[in-house]
């Protein structure tokens, strides 16, 4: 399968390099991390340590592809839209962190929409080099149209061809809020507290409040018409804390560096649709609104 991976960060790189075992991959990024690949490859370490040479470029052109994976940050997926309308793809599937990226995806490409999670673990080191943090899963379903259970079952076998784990489901709204919950929960109060996810297994204020919100999240998916229990998503995020327990979330490595962060597609985007549904959460509006004053402050808004 000829694949772009349409954002080739941290996690971006990873599945890149490890679909291209298999598949003919291409990583479209910034420099000088693609002049890095496009001279060396791209070196994995890690989990498994391994040197796959997939094509890079800064520019994604009139690129023509089977499927374009996009792992760009949240508030990146407009421009994605701009630039693979000038492409030739059969499949676009979203494996981003929060909700509402499907959306605009479907709202600007003709192309059939796929949404997807994975629990895979990354940290992009250096230039062409990208650490393997934890083996996880992929989960992928059709977006628009919903009837395209052909299309992840495809995609989902491509994943298993370099293998990956990955299954293809019916009911992806169902997975999104349920990682939407988990995201919620550990990413801003890790974050705000600069420690790893482990720290989370602690008994305490800081698990207090990412259960809170967390369950405060479920509450408004089922008032959005998503049956996802409050069991649940305590039991999904104790699982991703003890799997994940010597990890940064993303949103804790995005403070640290000082970049921008993805609370508006994150815990924002639980406070909008709370207020849609005519859901009170609190927990959750604290924390946007703590994170969103470090990025006035950082100057990152």
């Amino acid at each position: 399968m000829r694949i772009l991976i349409v954002g080739a960060g941290s996690l971006g790189s990873l599945l890149g390099g490890l679909l291209a075992r298999t598949h003919d991959v291409t990583l479209v990024g910034r420099d000088p991390h693609v002049s890095a690949v496009q001279a060396d490859g791209l070196r994995v370490t890690g989990v498994e340590t391994l040197t796959p040479r997939p094509d890079a470029t800064t520019d994604i052109g009139a690129a023509s592809a089977d499927l374009a994976l996009v792992t760009v940050k949240a508030y990146d997926t407009a421009s994605v839209v701009d630039d693979l309308a000038t492409c030739d793809v059969e499949t676009v599937c979203s494996l981003q962190n929060g909700m509402g990226n499907e959306e605009t995806l479907a709202a600007g490409l003709d192309t059939p929409v796929l949404a997807g999670t994975t629990t895979y673990g990354a940290r992009l080191a250096g230039p062409g080099h990208v650490e393997w943090l934890g083996r996880g899963r992929v989960t992928v379903g059709p977006w628009r149209p919903a009837d395209a259970a052909d299309r992840s079952e495809r995609v989902a076998a491509a994943f298993r061809a370099a293998g990956l784990d990955a299954t293809a489901t019916t009911d992806v709204r169902h997975r999104l809020w349920q990682k939407l919950a988990i995201n919620a929960a550990i990413n801003p109060v890790t974050a705000l507290a600069r420690v790893e996810n482990g720290a989370l297994t602690q008994p305490g204020d800081l698990a207090d409040v990412a259960t809170a919100a967390g369950t405060e999240t479920a509450r408004v998916a089922r008032a959005d018409g998503v049956d996802l229990s409050a069991t649940t998503v305590r039991e999904g995020i104790a699982d991703v804390v003890d799997e994940t327990a010597r990890n940064r979330s993303s949103m804790h490595q995005d403070v640290a560096a000082g970049r921008r962060t993805e609370i508006e597609a994150v815990n924002g985007y639980v406070v909008e649709r709370a207020a849609t549904v005519g859901e009170s959460v609190p927990v959750n509006r604290t924390l946007a609104a703590l994170i969103r004053g470090w990025e006035a402050g950082a100057g990152r808004r």
